[in-house]
């Protein structure tokens, strides 16, 4: 296959592999399973996120397979992202350090900012997503995406993530960061499939030299209730889709990657 669909050549310098498995929703042991079957299929890029309630999973078999020599450190390319609890400057390296410990490595190839939100800390890391009396999201009363990102350049620095970059971010916000930043964004990872390409961000991360990354690719059939509407359409079951897939001998989601 062509270098240019196997990998992608991030601003600094990094090669990441195009394809990697996401993890969100996924439990301890169906994780360590799809993890196991991953790695065996030949992927070697995996995105979770302290959020995920995952990473002690993912650890686990990535230990095994490492320890086994089944793959090697250096052609792993390992992401997570930072806690939205830990938004405050002063929790980020902390918060790297505690999915390290969980991941069993030294260093992750990606940390992203998972949201460009910051949710109020009660002391309890565990407590990831904190709630009001009626049920919305609690936000802090003080955040600043600029002194965030700062304490993320310190983990380069540091040698505790390769790369950083963001997650769900807008233009607006990604050009802010971009504005005083030692390390710039490599990555802006966010929702993108046929019903939204994301158009006009992709144009503008790209004068940026700022990567975007899709997630929910094929839709997302398994996201819960509180957080999609009613009906949302299924790239996979659309018939373009599927007549494409036909032609040519693909299935839908062979088609729906390619097309990102």
């Amino acid at each position: 296959m062509n270098d240019s669909l196997t990998s992608v050549k991030l601003s600094n310098g990094l090669q990441m592999p195009s394809v990697g498995l996401g993890t969100w929703l996924s439990l301890k042991d169906e994780m360590k399973t799809a993890v196991r079957s991953a790695l065996d299929s030949g992927y070697r890029h995996i995105d979770t996120a302290y959020t995920y309630k995952n990473e002690d999973a993912i650890g686990e078999e990535l230990q095994e397979y490492l320890k086994n020599g089944k793959v090697k450190r250096e052609d792993l390319f390992i992401v997570t992202k930072l806690g939205l609890i830990h938004m405050e400057p002063k929790q980020v390296r902390r918060s790297i350090e505690m999915s390290l410990k969980k991941l069993q490595l030294d260093y992750v190839d990606l940390y992203l900012i998972h949201w460009p939100v910051t949710l109020e800390y009660d002391g309890d890391d565990e407590n990831l997503l904190p709630l009001t009396e009626d049920g919305k999201f609690k936000t802090a009363e003080k955040s600043d995406l600029l002194e965030t990102w700062k304490a993320m350049e310190e983990l380069v620095d540091l040698g505790l993530t390769k790369s950083i970059g963001v997650s769900n971010f807008n233009i607006s916000q990604v050009e802010r960061i971009c504005t005083i930043a030692k390390h710039k964004p490599v990555i802006n990872q966010v929702e993108c499939n046929i019903y939204w390409p994301q158009n006009e961000l992709f144009e503008a991360c790209k004068k940026l030299g700022v990567t975007i990354t899709s997630y929910a690719s094929f839709g997302s059939p398994g996201r819960p209730g509180e957080y999609k509407e009613a009906e949302e359409p299924k790239p996979m079951e659309d018939p373009i889709i599927q007549r494409i897939a036909k032609k040519h001998g693909k299935t839908p989601a062979q088609v729906l990657l390619r097309n990102l």
